[in-house]
C-alpha cells in the first residue's frame, strides 16, 4: 500500500508540474529560483501539488479580519470572512477571490479539483462540493469547501499587524 501511495503521489506530482509549467503566469520563476525561495516542504506543496501534515498550520486558528495571500507571489486568494472551521485539519474557505485558479484536469482521488494561484501557478489545495455538510452559513450558501495547505498562504491582518505565514515562521519570503 505504501508503494502504491508513493507511486500515485509521484504521478500526481508529475501531472501537476507538467500542467503548471504549460501555463504562462504573470510571475514566472525557474525551478532553481523556487527552490532558493522555499523550504523543501513548501516547495513540495506549492510546486509539486503535495500536502502538508494535517493540523500543522497556525492559520487553522486565525480568526482576525484580513486577507490570505499566496506565499509565492503575494496574490490575494481568500478573504477571512469566508474562512470556516471544517474539522479537516486544513484551513477551509467557502469561496475564493479571483486570484484562485481551478485546474479541472487535476482531480484528486477524493474528487476535489486542484487549485493554483492564478499569478504564479503555485498549488494551493483542492476545492470540494461538500460545503453543505458543514455548519458554516457561507459554505451552506456556496456548497463549496476550499481546503487549502497553510504552507501556501500568508495571512495579512486588516488591522495592519504583522503578517502570519501558514507554516508559523516569520513573514519574510
Amino acid at each position: 500500500r505504501r508503494f502504491a501511495a508513493v507511486a500515485l503521489g509521484r504521478v500526481s506530482a508529475l501531472q501537476f508540474q507538467k500542467g503548471a509549467l504549460a501555463q504562462n503566469y504573470e510571475i514566472s520563476r525557474s525551478d532553481q529560483e523556487w527552490k532558493s525561495r522555499l523550504s523543501l516542504s513548501k516547495y513540495y506543496v506549492m510546486r509539486f501539488g503535495g500536502t502538508e501534515i494535517r493540523g500543522s498550520s497556525p492559520l487553522l486558528e486565525e480568526r482576525r479580519a484580513g486577507t490570505f495571500k499566496c506565499r509565492g507571489c503575494d496574490n490575494a486568494l481568500f478573504a477571512s470572512a469566508n474562512k470556516f472551521e471544517s474539522g479537516t485539519g486544513w484551513p477551509s474557505f467557502a469561496s475564493a477571490l479571483s486570484g484562485v485558479e481551478e485546474d479541472p484536469n487535476l482531480l484528486s482521488f477524493l474528487s476535489g479539483i486542484a487549485l493554483r494561484c492564478g499569478r504564479c501557478g503555485s498549488h494551493l489545495g483542492h476545492a470540494f462540493s461538500d460545503g453543505r455538510k458543514f455548519k458554516s452559513e457561507r459554505a451552506q450558501e456556496t456548497g463549496r469547501r476550499y481546503c487549502i495547505d497553510g504552507a501556501a498562504l500568508v495571512f495579512y491582518p486588516e488591522d495592519g499587524s504583522s503578517p502570519v505565514r501558514g507554516d508559523g515562521m516569520s513573514s519574510s519570503m
